[in-house]
């Protein structure tokens, strides 16, 4: 510039501070970091004022750094340019620049737990760029050297890589072309330059950096002698750091005003969510954060002392975050030893749960229904979806139990033990959000009694009132004497393997199902020949065709049969076989679907949460209606309804002899561990840390009451039950407010809070119960296959969170996709896989006893899951350091 006063640009910075959640201790103590990126939108504002500057003149303002609070700040950075009007009349691409700055605080890096900080440093020392004395002065000229110092180092060639480039991109500016002449450079607050000139205007600032800060009830501290500044470079094939100690300090502008180090960090886009620039940034702007540390490195003279130093601050920080371990977050109480005495003090446990419950057992029926935060809409969505989820099972165990037992417990006789145990439990228990069902297990269980009886020639009835009380003795037994304390062994890896093991059964059935309906009506020679007996006699002469033919034919897949009112129309074979197929898929894909919904951007916010929430009864509905009404001409296996004369009879239990009653202790026993350990489990699972809970917990008042519950169920012949999975979490998840967070471009869901009421199970199994009057229909116009549907339904919602079933799915996954979880981030990658491995292996045994075609190895299964907590306890720490397994069992 030259001649006379020119205009020139002035520049406000103005900064609007609010407070935010509070920072973690750890940074209360050592400062804060700030991540600070942006970029510029050229636009022309007629409104911009005109000031004269003189050219040499420096064009900030300060900066007001006023603080609301000692916590947590977020800065929202407004840049205000103002350029001369005939510079916009002159040059339209000229004028108003836009620059969007962004700042977002980065935690620590924890040495301790965060196994990739010592990786960082580890993979830094065996290839250091170190730069000692550097003499330059500008920091263009800082980074051009530590650019050359990778060019010239055999170890850090980059074959495609171009430098010139890399400079460019580490600035705002990258891709603007330089234009004009007389530029006119002044130093702005982010250590770089802006660059003016009479035809265009650039700015040259730094794009992306890491500094640390300490925010005070005075201002937001900035630590001015380092920088770390990182940058994605796609033609990069690996990540560099480069060290550059300045010769004397240098003024680089506003919050860098003695800059004594430089830390470049490049890496590639494509890397692993702990591998980007910025968790390597992270990793040295945490050691460069101690002044102490600093001031060694300033007296360093070598490479080597160098080294020496960071080697030396690792371990000063891997032992100064070093405390006692609380990583088990599912429960915080699982580190104290258990005592014996804790067992012998009867009845402490329940007493305890009573009290802890009884205080806000009131507010379980007035909670969103009486005060301001009302949520009556998703009670009645809850109560839908619960009574689908409570009804259609007890139909499916019901219709098994039907086929195994001879009808001695049927449809009928399930649904009125759901009604009766689900009512009882909801208005007494201490958690009411567990819902209590007949399960797949149990069905087995009868199963196997239905097996003995016929083999030794017992009565059912009896046999099967003497085991539920047996059973609900030891269950009397576990709860006085505070058994449930025993939960505290099973971690979280354990209670995953048992649930990921019940969605697995859910599956199994399932197909068993279809493969079954496929044997009978797709791969059967004789097709036509159940339904031609079941035909009217004098329909059979009317056909006028060989019946014997028909049966033998590959057509006898479809026949017409007239009788005296008119003609019916009736398919079955192959066709019944495949719309089978289809309705179970169908109902999978529905619900899977709706429930999906509430995260696409179609219709209301609330529409979607509607549509969510009732994704299961809309999928049941929809399919049974086209399965029983658009293709009503195609057979399809429905359950079977056979009404009992009487729902309440006592069983004989008096005719059984001693030896019989003793007997059934044992198989009693085992029925027990089965209870004890489902119902503890499906529990614990609930009142998992992550669903925020905050009424208490009860375990042992609820393991007593399901023992009493189940005592008036064994005598009267009805089904036994006890708390389902995943039909618990599914309801805490009903009733739950979700929010989507985003960390690392990784979308993943936390719930907010918790609707705690007893009104939804209350409802739900009330309408259970007025389904007796439903049957046999239209109740039976739900055909199986939509029964196989809601089983592979369940089983595919219940898997969602569950950390074994995504550690198995990383094994598919690149590692750029890996999400940020905290194991990934404390535990090496190849210890986790270990892990995922050793869990499968004892998710394969617990389903080959589980599974077993031989009924008495199913009656044992129990014991193997029992047998899980020495695996982990003795076993696993042998192969996998115990940090580590601790760090997988954790919640975050």
């Amino acid at each position: 510039m030259s001649g006379g006063t020119e205009a020139a640009m002035a520049v406000r910075r103005v900064f609007h501070l609010q407070p935010c959640e509070s920072p973690p201790a750890a940074m209360s103590r050592n400062g804060y970091f700030f991540e600070e990126s942006g970029y510029l939108k050229c636009d022309m504002d007629d409104g911009c004022e005109t000031k004269e500057e003189t050219g040499g003149e420096e064009l900030f303002d300060a900066v007001n750094n006023t603080v609301v609070s000692g916590d947590s700040i977020r800065f929202f950075v407004n840049v205000n340019l103002e350029v001369p009007l005939n510079a916009a009349d002159e040059n339209e691409s000229a004028g108003c620049v836009l620059l969007h700055t962004s700042r977002k605080y980065l935690k620590l890096k924890n040495f301790e737990e965060e196994v990739r900080a010592h990786r960082d440093l580890d993979g830094f020392l065996a290839r250091a760029s170190i730069i000692l004395d550097e003499t330059a002065t500008s920091l263009d000229d800082v980074l051009r050297e530590m650019l050359k110092h990778f060019a010239e180092d055999p170890e850090n060639m980059e074959p495609s890589c171009n430098f010139e480039k890399i400079m460019s991109t580490l600035f705002t500016d990258s891709g603007t072309p330089r234009e004009g002449n007389g530029t006119h450079d002044v130093s702005d607050s982010t250590g770089a330059n802006i660059q003016t000139c009479t035809s265009h205007l650039k700015f040259h600032l730094l794009s992306d950096t890491i500094q640390g800060v300490t925010a005070t009830v005075t201002g937001v501290q900035y630590q001015q002698s380092w920088l770390c500044i990182i940058c994605t470079i796609k033609s990069l094939q690996r990540r560099h750091v480069c060290i550059s100690r300045l010769e004397r300090p240098q003024n680089w502008g506003e919050n860098s005003c003695e800059v004594r180090f430089v830390i470049l960090v490049l890496a590639p886009p494509k890397m692993k969510s702990t591998k980007t620039a910025t968790e390597v940034g992270r990793t040295f702007a945490t050691m460069f954060s101690d002044i102490t540390f600093r001031q060694k490195l300033l007296e360093t003279k070598t490479e080597e002392e160098f080294k020496e130093a960071l080697v030396h601050q690792r371990h000063l920080l891997t032992v100064v975050n070093q405390r006692p371990s609380i990583s088990d977050g599912h429960k915080s109480h699982g580190s104290k030893p258990l005592k014996l005495h804790e067992f012998l003090n009867v009845g402490k446990g329940i007493s305890d749960d009573i009290a802890r419950r009884f205080p806000v057992y009131a507010l379980d029926f007035t909670d969103g229904i009486i005060g301001n935060n009302k949520a009556i809409g998703k009670y009645i969505t809850t109560m839908i979806f619960l009574y689908f989820a409570c009804l259609l099972p007890s139909i499916a165990f019901g219709s098994l139990n039907d086929e195994n037992t001879g009808g001695v417990i049927d449809v009928q006789k399930t649904i009125v033990g759901q009604c009766i145990g689900g009512l009882l439990y909801a208005l007494f228990s201490g958690q009411p959000l567990v819902v209590l069902l007949t399960t797949a297990p149990l069905a087995l269980y009868i199963n196997v009694i239905r097996g003995i009886c016929d083999d030794y020639n017992l009565d059912f009835s009896a046999f099967y009132a003497w085991i539920g009380l047996w059973n609900s003795f030891f269950l009397v037994m576990y709860s006085l004497f505070n058994f449930s304390l025993l939960m505290k062994l099973f971690k979280r890896s354990t209670e995953e393997i048992i649930a990921l093991f019940i969605s697995i059964t859910f599956v199994l059935d399932a197909f068993k199902g279809i493969i079954k309906v496929f044997k009978k009506y797709y791969y059967s020679g004789r097709t036509g020949e159940s339904y031609l007996e079941k035909a009217p006699t004098d329909a059979i002469p009317s056909l006028g065709i060989n019946t014997t033919f028909l049966m033998n034919s590959s057509v006898s897949r479809s026949m017409s049969l007239e009788n005296q009112t008119g003609t019916h129309d009736v398919h079955y074979g192959r066709e019944t076989a495949v719309l089978s197929l289809m309705l179970m898929l169908g109902t999978l894909w529905l619900g899977h679907t709706l429930y999906q919904f509430k995260k696409s951007p179609y219709l209301h916010a609330r529409v979607r949460e509607i549509l969510s929430d009732c994704a299961l009864p809309i999928s049941v509905l929809t399919f049974s209606a086209v399965g029983s009404y658009i293709f009503k001409e195609i057979e399809m296996s429905k359950f079977n309804y056979n009404p009992s004369e009487s729902l309440f009879v006592l069983a004989p239990v008096q005719s059984l002899s001693i030896g019989s009653v003793m007997s059934a202790m044992g198989l009693g026993f085992l029925l027990s561990m089965l209870f004890f350990i489902e119902q503890n489990i499906v529990a614990s699972l609930t009142n998992a840390p992550e669903n925020r809970l905050v009424k208490g917990t009860a375990y042992h008042w609820d393991l007593l009451l399901v023992a009493l519950i189940n005592t008036g169920l064994s005598v009267f012949g009805l089904p036994w039950i006890h708390a389902a999975f995943p039909h618990s979490p599914m309801h805490v998840r009903a009733l739950a407010y979700v929010e989507e967070r985003v960390e690392s471009g990784h979308i993943y869901e936390t719930i907010v809070s918790v609707k705690e009421t007893r009104l939804t199970s209350l409802v739900a199994n009330f309408l259970v119960g007025l389904s007796l009057l439903l049957l046999p229909f239209p109740l039976q116009w739900i055909p199986k296959p939509v029964l196989y549907g809601l089983f592979l339904y369940i089983a595919l919602t219940s898997i969602d969170g569950n950390q074994l079933f995504e550690r198995v799915a990383l094994l598919l996954k690149e590692q750029t996709a890996y999400p940020p979880t905290h194991y990934i981030r404390r535990v090496p990658q190849r210890k986790i896989h270990y892990f995922t491995g050793l869990q499968v292996l004892q998710l394969l045994i617990l389903c080959g006893f589980g599974m077993s075609p031989l009924p008495y190895m199913k009656m044992i299964f129990p014991l193997i899951m029992i047998g899980m907590i020495p695996i982990r306890y003795n076993l696993l720490p042998r192969i996998i350091e115990a940090k580590y397994l601790d760090a997988m069992d954790a919640e975050h």
